[in-house]
């Protein structure tokens, strides 16, 4: 679960890491307050932020630096409800529903700083670098030296050596080294008590004044432990998230929508995944994610096909099931049950393997629709794609 850039900010503070002094906005009369607040502080700049989970949103034109109240009103009125296209919301774009209004820093340098899971590793790792302000992606890819990595084994937690390494490889030196170090420890008491899977700060700056603070953040979770987080789960924004994705999540589905053509439902995220990839193989591209899991009941199947044909790029289903826990049988009554609700107009191949495969095959049979059986998973992918083509001449 992502959570906007304020969110993560109170979220942050708590945990005792520096952030800029700023208040969120719903519409432009908040706006004007939140800047009035600011300069009853001693503030006389302004920074107006568009809240999307997003990144880029100031090249897309959603982050105005200005200093006064008047310009706070009229920057606000401009953003709020603008759609914002950046390289990461796709063409689509995404609409600005709320601001924050955050005091400006007297900023010195900019670095960058994340924690990631690595899973590999059974570790937590702390990358940072000189070249803060700019997409990560693009200093791993053209200057990979500049990013330093810290390796931190929970068993241990964070030790003095490891912020010492990273601020060292920043250039901080004497009260700023101590200032980054504890900046450093407070993150990751946050990313551990919290259940994070990712903390980006980018990016950490050096003030004028000796200050190192949080000029951005984001914080990502674990779905799987917001059950142990109440007060997480209440942040989450569903107007960020696909519509289609929001259903799923009501049945436990994974889901996650794609632009391809073919609707795939397929039992585990590995096997999810090599769906997908011979789907391109054979020339065309999957229009989603969807991993049913283990245990699914014969609703959670129903809900799953639903979820794939409400979207109106797919052009031909994929079913996909390797029966373990899961029975071939009750794939095949949801399959069944879902065609009984909602009008199939598009091709089904199905290939069903594992426990009562053959009872499957045989109430498919026995439906009456026009479904394509398949033997194995190459079988499949070639079946559904020359479907799919057929269709389209």
């Amino acid at each position: 679960m992502n959570i906007h850039e304020y969110q993560a900010k109170i979220l942050l503070k708590k945990f005792g890491v520096s952030v800029p002094e700023g208040h969120p906005a719903f519409n432009v009369p908040e706006a004007i307050e939140g800047a009035k607040l600011l300069e009853a502080n001693g503030h006389k700049v302004f920074v107006v932020k568009a809240q999307i989970h997003a990144g880029g949103r100031g090249k897309a034109g959603g982050v105005k630096v200005v200093k006064s109240i008047e310009e706070v009103k009229e920057k606000a009125s401009q953003i709020l409800g603008k759609v914002l296209i950046t390289h990461q919301t796709g063409p689509e774009g995404k609409e600005v529903k709320r601001l924050y209004i955050e005091a400006g820093s007297n900023i010195k340098k900019e670095y960058y700083l994340s924690a990631v899971v690595d899973r590999k590793t059974k570790s937590i790792v702390f990358m940072a670098s000189t070249e803060g302000g700019v997409e990560i992606e693009e200093v791993a890819s053209h200057s990979p030296e500049k990013i330093i990595s810290v390796k931190i084994d929970p068993a241990t937690g964070i030790q003095g050596c490891h912020t010492r390494k990273l601020g060292f490889a920043l250039g901080f030196k004497g009260d700023t080294l101590k200032k980054f170090s504890k900046l450093v420890t407070s993150l990751y008491q946050a990313f551990i008590e919290t259940d994070a899977s990712q903390i980006e700060i980018n990016p950490l700056v050096e003030t004028h004044e000796g200050e190192i603070i949080a000029l951005d953040a984001k914080i990502n979770f674990d779905d799987n432990a917001l059950h142990r987080h109440d007060e997480i789960r209440t942040l989450r924004d569903l107007d960020e998230e696909e519509p289609l994705e929001i259903e799923a999540s009501k049945y436990e589905l994974n889901y996650i929508k794609m632009d391809g053509q073919i609707g795939c439902m397929v039992n585990g995220a590995g096997l999810a995944m090599a769906t997908m990839d011979i789907i391109k193989l054979f020339g065309s591209s999957p229009a989603n994610f969807l991993d049913v899991g283990g245990g699914a009941t014969r609703e959670k199947v129903t809900a799953a096909f639903k979820i794939i044909l409400s979207d109106n790029n797919v052009k031909g289903i994929l079913v996909n099931i390797f029966g373990g826990i899961m029975r071939c049988d009750i794939i095949a009554n949801g399959i069944l049950e879902a065609a009984k609700e909602v009008k199939l107009s598009v091709p089904l191949v199905v290939r069903l393997e594992g426990t009562n495969v053959d009872l499957g095959k045989e109430i498919l049979a026995k439906s009456g629709l026009a479904i394509i059986p398949a033997n194995d998973l190459a079988d499949a992918a070639q079946k559904i794609v020359k479907a799919v083509k057929e269709i389209a001449h």
